[in-house]
């Protein structure tokens, strides 16, 4: 599918990359895989405890003096799937699907995110006729659940002056700022009560929805399915009484939750009432999101009735923090004009048999802001007893407009396609903060070819921008003299 795309070199390593599971912190085999690469080539080829693989290739003729440039990108990849597919991220190979002008996957993310930045830089480390000062190729690990492999990068491994991440999502932009961030945990102990006699039983579930980026796309008034499927509940509560059995939503703390479900039951004389409940807001949140959730779906459908449902003091403080929880953007910049500066990510509700575990996450350009949408997150919780806890959070990336390599970059972009790229600052989180927090002096950009729907099965890649990507990466190694 992939042999008549061009660049072939890049489709090739990335058809490759496809063949290996990577999910976060599961990239043993795609670790191992690129040391491999490294030592086949014949080039110095390091590796730490953590996973992280450094690979070194020497000037091209002529560009021995050029400054030392990093090319990096981050090994793992988001795992997320349509319900109804049947795919296992630790052992399954991802199925590639041309759509058009697009390369997608079949029911689960496609993983350009990051793979198409790692099989550039292997392109780059397999071509001899690339003009390029000495290189080094840094591939790191768990970039999308916590950046744990640039967090524990050493800071004796690179010796290079600026480096070239290949993480961003849009064709003629160069990035050079980006958000830090934080996770925030909660617990809720639970206990339970016997299901009464006379109930019926029944699973509520919403799905559909577009999701995405929880920092790229959080302003884009997109659904959170958590969020629209507890006001069904808090309302059935209110209206009919219902007992809560299960609750589960979202997966990963950096995607907007897609899809959510909760199994409750009604006393049988307050059966009809649900069901009109449910309609009507199936009928009301489809109004709501009418543009940006073309695809929304509730679901109603009845099943076995459960034994045990959670208590009903819980239940009751549950819907109410999961309605009085943030999600969103909480502030935008009062500098740059449409940048959101803090926002919140309620993104996953899961159930043990001891406790209802609730993951949220936190970003912001500005830090002490960032600790402050975190505590809010806390202090919500806090009201009704909840254990909660932060995670340790990476910084933010400051913008440099002085860049002496976004210059070359600008100028190489203009003289190839003819017009201004944009440099701005980006609300995701970017490797570049931690990197840039161990080598102060790197001098960084990020860029990439244009990718859509990260973070779900949605995700795509353009693929003409591959092309465009190669392109001024070459070129801008050719200028760096």
């Amino acid at each position: 599918m992939l042999q008549n795309l061009q660049p072939a070199s890049v489709w090739r390593y990335f058809g490759e990359i496809m063949q290996i599971p990577r999910p976060s912190k599961h990239e043993e085999k795609i670790s191992a895989y690129l040391q491999k690469f490294g030592l086949d080539h014949g080039y110095e080829t390091l590796h730490d405890e953590l996973g992280n693989v450094l690979i070194r290739k020497p000037a091209a003729p002529g560009y021995e003096n050029a400054p030392d440039v990093c090319l990096q990108a981050h090994m793992d990849m988001v795992c997320e799937k349509n319900n109804d597919k049947d795919f296992n991220f630790l052992t399954d190979a991802i199925q590639p699907v041309l759509d058009g002008e697009w390369l997608t996957a079949d029911g689960t993310t496609l993983g350009a995110d990051d793979g198409i930045g790692v099989a550039a830089i292997l392109a780059i480390l397999d071509d001899k006729s690339i003009l390029h000062g000495p290189l080094e190729a840094l591939f790191t690990v768990d970039e999308e659940t916590g950046l744990t492999g640039a967090d524990g990068l050493s800071t004796e491994w690179l010796k290079s002056s600026i480096l070239l991440n290949f993480d961003d999502e849009d064709e003629g932009e160069f990035c050079i700022g980006c958000a830090g961030g934080i996770d925030t945990t909660v617990a809720i102990d639970y206990s339970t009560r016997y299901c009464p006699a006379g109930e019926v039983a029944y699973r509520v579930s919403v799905s559909g929805l577009v999701g995405g980026h929880s920092g790229d796309d959080i302003n884009r008034g997109r659904a959170c399915a958590i969020k629209l499927l507890n006001r069904i509940l808090w309302n059935a509560t209110e209206e009919c009484k219902m007992g809560l059995a299960r609750i589960d939503g979202g997966n990963l703390r950096n995607a907007i939750a897609r899809e959510a479900w909760a199994d409750v039951v009604v006393a049988k004389e307050f059966d009809e009432p649900f069901k009109a409940l449910v309609a009507r807001f199936t009928e009301v949140l489809k109004f709501e999101f009418r543009t940006t959730e073309p695809g929304l779906c509730i679901d109603l459908k009845s099943i076995e009735m459960p034994q045990l449902l959670i208590d009903r003091d819980t239940q009751y403080k549950l819907l109410n923090v999961l309605f009085a929880c943030a999600h969103g953007v909480l502030a935008m910049s009062r500098e740059v004009p449409n940048f959101v500066e803090t926002s919140t990510n309620l993104a996953s509700v899961k159930m043990d048999d001891k406790q209802i575990h609730i993951a949220t996450s936190q970003r912001s350009s500005v830090e002490s802001a960032k600790f402050a949408a975190a505590h809010k997150i806390e202090a919500t919780f806090r009201m009704i007893g909840a254990h909660v806890t932060h995670g340790d959070g990476y910084p933010g990336w400051t913008p440099n407009p002085d860049s002496k390599v976004l210059k070359v970059g600008v100028e190489t972009y203009k003289s190839m396609f003819g017009h201004e790229p944009i440099v701005r600052a980006i609300h995701a989180g970017l490797e570049c903060g931690l990197i840039g927090e161990k080598y102060p002096r790197m001098d960084m950009i990020s860029y990439g070819p244009t990718l859509r729907g990260v973070h779900s099965p949605d995700e795509r890649i353009e693929i003409k921008t591959v092309q465009m990507f190669w392109n001024l990466t070459l070129e801008i190694l050719k200028n760096l003299k």
